[in-house]
């Protein structure tokens, strides 16, 4: 997944927002939670996203796949994808989806209301 790919298609996600910040890096945003972010690794694209405890386990470690600087250093369950071919762009999308749905249930229903958006339990 290109750097233009991964805007495109968090772009997509419903009520979602777009800021470059910390050293020029792609964030996207619901409701002011951050769901994935796009800077750079070694020149290349890396993809940074929150992951649930399973996919925590099994990703961290995996090649081409960390914990995310200063995120998980915070106890937080987030990795960055920074070598291309780590995840296939099928598997990116889905995790990209799942942190999505986990920002989306962290936000108030007031708020989930007035975005428009709902968890999957309704």
């Amino acid at each position: 997944m290109t750097r233009e790919e991964f805007n495109e298609f968090c772009g997509g996600l419903k009520a979602t927002s777009h800021v470059v910040q910390w050293g020029n890096a792609d964030v996207w945003k619901v409701g002011g939670k951050v769901v994935a972010l796009c800077g750079w690794y070694e020149g290349n694209s890396a993809f940074t996203l929150k992951v649930g405890d399973i996919a925590w386990e099994v990703l961290r470690d995996a090649p081409g796949i960390r914990p995310a600087p200063y995120l998980a250093s915070r106890g937080m369950k987030w990795v960055q994808v920074y070598e291309v071919g780590a995840l296939s762009e099928a598997s990116l999308r889905d995790h990209i989806v799942a942190s999505y749905e986990m920002a989306v249930a962290r936000l108030t229903k007031k708020v989930r209301a007035e975005l428009g958006v709902s968890t999957g339990s309704g």
